[in-house]
């Protein structure tokens, strides 16, 4: 982790308002490389250059920490899933809105393997409150896709039995894509992962 020294300067003059972006910004690097377990009140104030006391005068404890840092990145996220979305998902077939939504997304995802990684890394060692947390940011996910595909497939029978279990199927597809991007770090390209996915929704939706 590389040091800023100019954030350490300005965290120790600041107030408790002013001064939690920059606790979030040494929470986020903290977490990227330690893991949830890792990551402690002691080694964020480490890392943003303050007390451990101070960290302690933005937020109560780890939990509300974490999920004050987990709601800053979820905005980041919700843009790159809301801006893949097609347009209008009616023009096009499933595989063409899959390869080129998928490809916009993992390539945002590539661009921001911090806040990922913090998506993830969340649901493993974290309080209740922050992996139900993270499980309500993936619901909002297989939703987004669930209503794209109900306007892509207006010829399946019955939406209400398949859709929510191809929404989730494609959900499942898209974290996996984006976990071996951010945390595996595998030498496919955005564009490539988005290829394999797209011609597996090509050959499974059109019998539904």
């Amino acid at each position: 982790m590389v040091e800023d020294p100019e954030r350490r300067r300005r965290a120790r003059h600041l107030g408790p308002e002013r001064r939690r972006p920059l606790i979030l910004d040494a929470a986020l690097e903290v977490f990227s490389a330690n893991g949830f377990a890792g990551t402690t009140m002691q080694s964020v104030a480490d890392a943003a250059g303050v007390t451990k006391p101070v960290v302690y005068d933005s937020f109560a404890n780890r939990d509300e920490l974490l999920l004050a840092l987990l709601g800053r990145e979820e905005q980041h996220l919700v843009v790159s899933i809301v801006s893949a979305l097609p347009a209008d998902p009616s023009v096009g077939t499933p595989e063409e809105h899959v390869l080129e939504g998928l490809t916009a997304f993992l390539t945002a995802v590539s661009k921001q393997p911090q806040s990922w990684r913090i998506v993830f890394g969340a649901q493993y060692g974290a309080a209740p409150v922050v992996a139900e947390r993270v499980r309500a940011a993936r619901a909002f996910l297989v939703e987004s896709l669930r209503l794209t595909l109900l306007q892509s497939l207006p010829g399946v029978a019955d939406p209400d039995a398949n859709l929510p279990v191809l929404a989730e199927l494609l959900a499942s597809m898209t974290e996996s894509c984006a976990r071996m991007l951010v945390v595996d770090g595998t030498d496919r390209t955005p564009a490539e992962l988005a290829k394999t996915v797209s011609q597996v929704v090509a050959g499974g939706f059109g019998n539904v």
